[in-house]
């Protein structure tokens, strides 16, 4: 196993030359997740994709083996596109992972023109995260896949929330005269314009707040990362393994938000259903909850089961780069949080569930008590008409 990567705080890199001067050979990954069903079936999913040559990947890299991944998502390629971007079109290939857990994840890589300078690099970058609509390229391509693997899926629906992600890679920084430069000539203040859409100087109060998380291994390696994009610095083109990681990080988020907002609604729905269950007549001969507490108790062993096959899908077993991405990544998207929210509602609904199955018992027990009662005056009445 490779010893560990270092982590370096942005506050302590020193500058190397400028990045005006650098040529960047790169392009940017553009992710848009969807929640398509309860559960992806992925034997399945494989061999309905069979002919589009799927795969099941897992990260590659040494430090992978620090990550163990229970049912590996199927990868497989969709296509080529035509986008266009600040007013340029650019050529852009398509694929999907594919996750049991119910997500799929699309996204379309769009090279930069060649040996651009950091300047117009990071104004292609901006231009991709903000300037360009790439929802009808990415619903004409989910609509085509969810139609294909809808056989795979268990309860099959596209939900309305969608979670966004932006990767810039690079593959190569040069100098004017083509040589290699190292990663830490990019400092802060040039990553900003890129990462942060700032044109504007910020505080070192803000550049810690925003830019906390920044990873390096070797000289020429770089993983920066923030709330909705991240810049990655890797010579080696086959190596996708942080491109993986953060994607996997970004479905689970989105299973997270997903069912906070499922929750959410049940919540609503909930508290109307209970008010007309008691405005019902037939207090003591209906049992007015049972449909209503087998739909509560459905909810909660449904999000708790997706919730947690999700949050388990990717364990980190050792602290290693890749780990410490992953985890870096789960701390920016405020996945304790989220899952602290989702526990919650959680809560509230067995609370609820408890006291309308104690409230539906004591109805029970009182209609039981009036019909011993009943009999009890029915067999008086009987006996005074024998005698």
């Amino acid at each position: 196993m490779s010893l560990p990567r270092e982590t370096t705080s942005p506050l302590t890199i020193e500058r190397g030359p400028s990045a005006a001067a650098l040529k960047v050979t790169g392009g940017a990954m553009v992710y848009r997740l969807y929640d398509v069903g309860y559960e992806i079936h992925l034997d399945r999913a494989l061999e309905i994709l069979a002919a589009s040559a799927p795969v099941r990947a897992r990260p590659l890299g040494g430090e992978a083996q620090a990550m163990q991944i229970a049912n590996p998502p199927v990868s497989v390629p969709l296509g080529d596109e035509r986008v266009v971007i600040d007013g340029r079109a650019y050529d852009a290939t398509v694929a999907a992972r594919i996750f049991d857990f119910g997500v799929v994840s699309l996204r379309l890589r769009i090279d930069a023109p060649p040996s651009i300078d950091w300047q117009q690099y990071s104004r292609f970058g901006n231009a991709v995260d903000v300037g360009a609509d790439l929802t009808p390229v990415f619903q004409r391509q989910l609509n085509a896949l969810f139609e294909r693997i809808t056989p795979a899926i268990e309860r099959p629906a596209i939900a309305p929330v969608s979670e966004d992600y932006i990767v810039f890679r690079i593959r190569r920084l040069e100098d004017t005269a083509g040589r290699p430069v190292p990663a830490d000539a990019l400092g802060d203040d040039d990553i900003i314009p890129l990462l942060l859409n700032e044109s504007r100087p910020l505080s070192a109060a803000a550049r810690r707040e925003l830019l906390p998380h920044r990873f390096s291994y070797y000289g020429d390696d770089l993983t920066i990362l923030t709330w909705d994009n991240a810049l990655v610095l890797e010579p080696v083109a086959e190596d996708t393994d942080v491109q993986y990681i953060l994607e996997f990080a970004n479905a689970q988020l989105l299973e997270l938000r997903f069912y906070d907002a499922v929750l959410d609604t049940e919540l609503t729905r909930m508290y109307d259903q209970i008010a007309e269950a008691r405005a019902k007549p037939g207090r003591f001969f209906r049992r007015r909850f049972t449909h209503l507490l087998t739909h509560l108790l459905s909810i909660v062993a449904d999000s708790t089961e997706l919730v947690e096959r999700a949050e388990n899908s990717l364990k980190v077993t050792d602290d290693v780069y890749l780990a410490r991405i992953y985890s870096a990544a789960l701390e920016i998207f405020r996945g304790r949080a989220w899952r602290a929210g989702i526990d919650r509602k959680l809560a509230i609904i067995r609370e609820t569930y408890s006291m309308l199955n104690a409230e539906g018992q004591a109805a029970r027990g009182e209609a039981l008590e009036l019909a011993i009662v009943l009999l009890f005056v029915l067999e008086i009445v009987l006996a005074s008409f024998v005698r």
